[in-house]
């Protein structure tokens, strides 16, 4: 009995230690919550309401009416008009939407020799939205005017971009923010927390250094190890897998510095709430499961509900996607992509002041 005696003893130890920790505590109820949540609401293979804009060249009542039979579908949600091809593929380029619609100017004589087709011009940086788009090539259309005789117009899918459909396109680029999240977030966080437990920060706050030079200065060298990791993806995606890069090689590094800033920032506002380096972890993995499942890397964004979507705008793996995948796929520059550049500054600078304040509360 004495053994048993020992053993319930440790074990109840074990038990009020994890109910003191409160951030163990909570994260045991809302990991499963939260995956639950995700897994069952806000993940979806089959994409809806893609964002599409229509290049209507011939402007008639077969040409509106075959575009409405594609918007029924509920693939794609006819978010404007544009007045060219060109004018959609800038808006593709940018990422301003997913698919654009363009009917000829002789839709109506090509319709009566039987030989009308739609282009569906389509963002092939995301596989999955591909893949839902190409769906509308087996839509029949109405062949309109109420002529019966009259052959339905065709829809010719056309892919930008990528293709011959490689998943490695898309991932090998998302990876760059998978892993600068991860290790970022982590080691900024731990290292910070490590000086805590040591005894040490204390002592680094009796130099002359302010708080905020001393945080800067702790972050700081993590961010060049940010950078040669992205190095060594990049050179690694473009040798082994022939990820193209179509825009600029020093867009692709300031996007990269962007996320490691925002990163950082986040990791030094974790350490200020946890106490171990174990709490540190956990935390960062509470940070790190939504940057996977609902940033755009490993399931459609476009598929997500809207309440989901916006608590991915928070999120600053969701904006570098969008940059790093418009650069290096789309050939884009940060100047057209500017929205998601605004995002990831502001973010940064309201999550490195709000762990600035915390700091100087936790050790006044």
């Amino acid at each position: 009995m004495k053994p048993l005696r020992r053993l319930w003893a440790v074990v109840t130890k074990e038990l009020r230690q994890i109910r003191r920790d409160r951030i163990s505590l909570a994260m045991i109820v809302a990991i499963p919550v939260i995956d639950l949540l995700l897994f069952g609401y806000a993940i979806n293979f089959n994409p809806r309401d893609l964002d599409a804009v229509v290049v209507d060249q011939a402007n008639t009542a077969a040409s509106r009416a075959a575009v409405m039979d594609m918007r029924a579908t509920g693939v794609i949600e006819i978010t404007g008009i544009a007045a060219s091809p060109q004018q959609a593929m800038d808006r593709l380029r940018r990422g301003e939407i997913s698919v654009g619609i363009v009917v000829p100017p002789d839709f109506e004589r090509r319709l009566a020799d039987g030989r009308a087709a739609i282009q569906v011009m389509v963002d092939g940086t995301d596989t999955v939205v591909q893949a839902a788009a190409t769906q509308l090539a087996q839509l029949p259309l109405s062949s309109g005017g109420g002529q019966a005789a009259r052959t339905p117009p065709r829809i010719e899918v056309v892919s930008f971009y990528n293709p011959e459909r490689r998943s490695a396109v898309s991932i090998v680029p998302g990876l760059i923010g998978i892993i600068l999240t991860m290790t970022m977030t982590m080691f900024t966080a731990m290292a910070v927390v490590r000086e805590r437990e040591r005894g040490n920060m204390e002592l680094l706050i009796a130099t002359p250094l302010s708080r905020a030079e001393l945080m800067i200065g702790k972050v700081l060298p993590y961010a060049v190890i940010g950078l040669v990791q992205t190095t060594l993806i990049l050179a690694l995606g473009i040798w082994m897998f022939d990820v193209p890069l179509r825009g600029r090689l020093l867009d692709v590094y300031v996007a990269a510095l962007l996320l490691i800033l925002a990163n950082l920032a986040m990791g030094l506002l974790i350490s200020t709430r946890a106490r171990t380096q174990f709490q540190a972890i956990q935390i960062t993995m509470f940070v790190f499961l939504p940057s996977i499942l609902i940033s755009g890397f490993m399931f459609p964004f476009a598929g997500m509900p809207e309440v989901v979507q916006w608590g991915a705008e928070v999120l600053p793996m969701t904006h570098f996607l969008r940059l790093v995948r418009g650069v290096m796929l789309r050939g884009a520059g940060l100047a057209e992509l500017w929205p998601g550049v605004a995002a990831l500054l502001v973010f940064t600078s309201v999550t490195m002041g709000a762990a600035i304040l915390r700091f100087r509360k936790r050790l006044d």
